[in-house]
């Protein structure tokens, strides 16, 4: 359905360059302005890869785009960013520093979250994107009309009718007492509630996986700059918080940039329902992701 606005683009090049999460290594992002029908694409190496859950591949910790053996790691905060942004057409230009990774880079990881991203766009402002014969077209949404729902090892993501966009997140880590049960309940979601509510809160983690996950060869750049970190029997390890349930809210961040993957053509990517998610993580967002696609 018409959503009653025109698709957008930024007005200017945005460029980045930062530490990695997983690999450790530095790369640099350059964002550019993209013709209107076109949507979000990476550009790596030459190598378009488009930002659609039909590249989406199941990764630890983070989403993973492949297409034809190249593969873009953690694209969720950048994403999450370009959605709530409303930043429909995009070109994601990305280069390794190190020019033996030929096939695999990974997004910049700055503090943990969405920041930087929502800084830059807001800086360099947003304009009407046009196609090369200078036509601007609609910005349609999908509209979810029956509940769908995935279970999967007693986490359950839905997605329910609703007039507008509202999403309604849980978590459960009883392991963690400083963690334990949260819940967030946004009505309506839009850029300024993400803006305000979402964009700074920070990926986490368990001091006690730490090692675990090290040893898997994940977070090797991770460190109390670029996350928090929760202990089981100390509570939180780098506060203040910035939000008293910080780690619920960036889960939600998480699901925007992989429910954004769902966009087409510069459609909006975020269905028009009641998204519940509880115990969720990329793979199941990714699940829900697809089942929406395979419905329209």
């Amino acid at each position: 359905m018409q959503t009653g606005r025109v698709q957008q683009t930024l007005a200017g090049c945005i460029e980045r360059t930062g530490k990695s999460l997983h690999s450790g290594k530095v790369s640099t992002v350059k964002l550019w302005p993209g013709f209107a029908g076109e949507g979000r694409y990476f550009d790596f190496r030459s190598n378009v890869i488009p930002a659609s859950i039909d590249y989406a591949t199941e990764s630890p910790l983070c989403t993973t785009l492949r297409k034809d053996g190249y593969r873009i790691s953690t694209v969720e905060h950048l994403l999450s960013a370009l959605e709530a942004m409303e930043v429909d057409n995009c070109r994601i230009e990305i280069e390794n520093s190190d020019p033996e990774d030929d096939d695999h880079v990974e997004v910049p990881i700055f503090d943990g979250s969405a920041s930087e991203w929502v800084k830059a766009i807001e800086q360099v402002g947003l304009k009407v994107a046009t196609d090369e014969c200078g036509q601007s077209y609609e910005r349609m949404a999908a509209h979810v009309n029956e509940p769908v729902h995935i279970r999967k090892n007693g986490s359950v993501a839905a997605a329910f009718p609703s007039p507008e966009v509202r999403i309604t997140y849980g978590i459960g880590f009883p392991q963690a007492p400083a963690i334990g049960y949260q819940c967030l309940s946004s009505a309506p979601f839009d850029s300024s509630y993400y803006t305000k509510q979402i964009a700074s809160s920070r990926t986490f983690c368990l001091y006690e996986e730490v090692e675990k996950m090290r040893n898997l060869g994940l977070i090797k750049g991770g460190g109390l700059e670029n996350g928090i970190v929760c202990s089981a029997s100390k509570g939180w390890l780098n506060p203040p918080l910035r939000f008293h349930d910080e780690p619920c809210r960036h889960k939600v961040l998480d699901l925007i940039g992989d429910l954004s993957l769902f966009a087409r053509f510069g459609s909006q990517g975020i269905p028009v329902a009641h998204i519940v998610v509880y115990k969720g993580g990329h793979a199941l967002h990714a699940d829900l992701a697809r089942m929406l696609s395979a419905s329209i």
